[in-house]
């Protein structure tokens, strides 16, 4: 893996005068397991909201850089999240999203755990020699709830307070993310690397030329795009008539490695980018709203996810152009500007840095 790891292409480099990622970071077959191993295993991810996990045995699964989970509300006050594979032989525990389940229990063979992660039953397995199912449990990892958001580490990762660390006090409590109500959810399957679309949301400099009904919206003069050690944000005044989120602010959270919070007034749409192998991807989208059950609201509602799926729909279209353009063999590395593409530079000092650390050692 000697050229993935070339120091030229991985030293740091300041950013007036910075180059992109070259082109091999997307497009070589080594860099899913790189990436599973030293990003998305040593970084904090958004699983869900804490309303989806409301009451006790209320569970959601996902699969993270192909590691399945289960997250859990174990208790009245207790969320808990597990890998989602049977200690007998690496069946599911849960096939999918459930509510007020007494236990978890295996498809394959009825092995069945409690809420705890501990093995309470295995059919047949009463009289086998030395076989205590208390002595099986699932494996286990870290959850951290955050503005009624809900977020895991399946390894090492920074402290959860430095990762968000000042982003509290730039929303205050009039934009507090806790209040909203879960909508619903769309996924869209894209024929790019993950990283592809990482960098197309953190820079506004394409927002002119791919989405003229955003940029209706956005005063791109005054788009602001600014970092913090494990996030970026960009932030512009908005003007969108009542009949949409009325005025205010629009305001992108970026949270290294793969998570994004559209805050607009009135909503919050959560983002996260999940690698299905080298050149595709799938973006989750979750859509939260204040409490409006009012006619007007509803209305307001629909108007916004038929905006939102319109720019999704520019931003797969130019994501699956650039990794063609990236797989072609022309690209190598090109030339970021300063003043729109901050966020990209900061994503890309991040990966840097961990496949710098994850460089074999002679």
């Amino acid at each position: 893996m000697t050229d993935l790891f070339a120091p030229a292409s991985l030293a740091p480099q300041p950013l007036d005068h910075a180059l992109a990622l070259s082109a091999r970071y997307y497009t070589d077959p080594r860099m899913p397991a790189l990436d599973a191993a030293q990003v998305f295993g040593r970084s904090w991810q958004l699983v869900c909201h804490q309303t989806q996990l409301a009451g006790v045995g209320d569970h959601v699964v996902t699969t993270i850089a192909g590691l399945p989970l289960v997250i859990v509300r174990s208790d009245a006050t207790t969320i808990r999240a597990f890998h989602n594979v049977c200690r007998h032989r690496a069946g599911p525990i849960a096939s999918c999203d459930g509510r007020g389940a007494s236990g978890l229990r295996c498809r394959y063979h009825g092995w069945t755990y409690g809420l705890d992660g501990v093995l309470r039953g295995a059919p047949e397995m009463g009289r086998t020699p030395d076989f205590n199912p208390a002595d099986i449990r699932l494996p286990e990892v870290r959850v951290q709830r955050w503005q009624g958001l809900v977020f895991v580490a399946t390894g090492e990762a920074p402290p959860f307070d430095e990762f968000v660390a000042g982003i509290d006090a730039r929303l205050g409590p009039e934009r507090a993310l806790d209040g909203y109500e879960f909508h619903h959810r769309a996924s869209w399957e894209i024929d790019c690397n993950w990283k592809v679309y990482v960098d197309n949301y953190l820079e506004g400099y394409h927002v002119p030329q791919i989405h003229p009904g955003l940029n209706s919206l956005l005063d791109y003069r005054s788009y602001v795009t600014e970092t913090a050690p494990w996030y970026s944000f960009q932030f512009s005044p908005l003007e969108s008539g009542d009949e949409l989120y009325g005025s205010g602010e629009a305001l992108y959270y970026f949270l290294y490695p793969n998570t994004m919070l559209n805050i607009l007034p009135g909503r919050l749409q959560t983002n996260r980018v999940l690698p299905l192998g080298l050149d595709r991807c799938r973006i989750e989208f979750d859509f939260y709203y204040a409490p409006d059950s009012s006619e007007a609201g509803i209305a307001r509602r629909a108007r916004d996810i038929a905006f939102s799926d319109e720019v999704q729909g520019e931003d797969v279209t130019i994501c699956e152009d650039v990794q063609r353009g990236l797989a072609s063999g022309s690209y190598e590395a090109g030339r970021l500007n300063p003043l729109r593409e901050n966020a990209v530079h900061h994503f890309h000092e991040l990966l840097r840095r961990t496949y710098r650390d994850a460089s074999p050692r002679d």
